[in-house]
Order: C-alpha cells, then sequence, then structure tokens
C-alpha cells in the first residue's frame, strides 16, 4: 500500500514538472540575473560609460527597468531575457568606454 501510494505521488510530481516544462513557465525569480544585470550597470557606470557611451546605457536601463517590470508582474521568462539584455548592453558599453580611455 505504501508504495502505490508513492508511485502516486512520484508520479503526480513528473507530471506536474512535464507541464511546468511544457508551457515554458518558469517558477523561479531571476534573482541572479537581475543581479548580474545590476553590477554589470555599476561597473559600466564606473568605467565612465555614462558619458563615453551614453546610448549604450541608456538602452542598458531600460532593459533592466523592464526586466524589473517583469518581474513584479511575476513573468519570470521575460524578466529574465531583459535581465541578460541589460547585461549585454551594460558590458558593451563598459568595454566601448574603456576602449576609448585607452586611445
Amino acid at each position: 500500500m505504501g508504495i502505490r501510494v508513492s508511485l502516486s505521488h512520484c508520479h503526480l510530481s513528473l507530471c506536474l514538472l512535464f507541464l511546468g516544462v511544457a508551457t515554458g513557465c518558469s517558477v523561479v525569480p531571476p534573482v541572479q540575473e537581475m543581479s548580474n544585470a545590476r553590477q554589470t550597470l555599476q561597473a559600466a557606470s564606473e568605467a565612465k560609460a555614462d558619458t563615453l557611451s551614453p546610448s549604450q546605457m541608456t538602452q542598458a536601463r531600460q532593459m533592466l527597468e523592464q526586466a524589473t517590470g517583469a518581474l513584479e508582474m511575476g513573468d519570470y521568462n521575460r524578466a529574465r531575457e531583459f535581465a541578460v539584455s541589460a547585461q549585454k548592453l551594460a558590458m558593451k558599453a563598459r568595454n566601448e568606454a574603456l576602449n576609448q580611455q585607452q586611445r
């Protein structure tokens, strides 16, 4: 009897897991991605990207704002995508600023 109950719970858990994967729902907030984006924006600011690469920094900040909005709405997949985009844009701004400083 105990084995049947355990197997039923296991089967139910697998079905729920499959349903979550199949629908593309992410139940885990993109905490690390948000943190990475914020830290990269800070590093870019410290490299003077605000003045040396202002358009990239503006885009990066806008992406981070969109990520924050999506996070607040519970849309973790979009929040993750926006946060990753924000980090990439901030990294590009930082690199551009550093390159200009070396010239």
